[in-house]
């Protein structure tokens, strides 16, 4: 049978690999229900993945990429799920922002691969649509302390600075920084596959 959008779909193997520990954080991290934002969606495979595992929970994604919105777009026709919005046109730098208060954000592999200006913008934003009790969780590489919690993230950092100087892994701990000077605290520091952390962090 053709499907005329199947060419729209992007897949990354990335994300079908971490989709399954990822949503163990969240299951714990979520309200039961209401509307959550996920940040920098890129192909959409988590946001299908995460709003069919969390059906009482209506699952906003978004990109600023125009690429990136046409495979949710396409990856939410297909799956046919009623919880799962449209992506939003949303650059976490950009204000105002095309929407308001959500119950909880989720940003997956997004501060590494962009401008720390982005980091800030997002923690920013954050604080003004999270209300208290509210979670926040960000799931990628970190150093810890300065220093790189495997020899293959020193060299993803070395990539990721020689494609651009803006970018690269961050450290944990000025990450946490950013997100307790908008109220949010960190509860948790999960340890994931592949040398990776989900931050969990909760509006006071």
């Amino acid at each position: 049978m053709n499907d005329p959008q199947a060419a729209q779909r992007l897949s990354a193997p990335a994300a079908e690999r971490n989709a399954a520990p990822i949503l163990d954080v969240l299951r714990a991290a979520l309200p039961s229900h209401g509307t959550v934002l996920e940040i920098a969606s890129g192909t959409g495979q988590h946001a299908v993945h995460f709003a069919a595992a969390l059906p009482d929970i209506t699952w906003q994604p978004s990109d600023a990429d125009a690429r990136s919105r046409a495979s949710i777009c396409a990856w939410r026709a297909h799956t046919g799920l009623a919880n799962l919005r449209e992506p939003l046109d949303l650059d976490v730098r950009r204000e105002p922002w095309p929407i308001g208060a959500v119950d909880a954000i989720v940003c997956i592999n997004m501060i590494h691969i962009a401008p720390w200006e982005a980091a800030q913008a997002l923690m920013k934003g954050a604080g003004a649509r999270v209300a208290s009790g509210g979670a926040l969780v960000l799931y990628g590489p970190y150093r810890r302390e300065g220093a790189h919690t495997a020899p293959s993230n020193e060299a993803f950092d070395a990539d990721l600075r020689a494609r651009d100087a803006a970018w690269g892994v961050r450290d944990m701990e000025d990450v946490e920084a950013l997100a307790l000077a908008q109220g949010f605290v960190c509860e948790a520091r999960v340890p994931m596959p592949a040398n990776n952390f989900s931050l969990v962090f909760r509006k006071r």
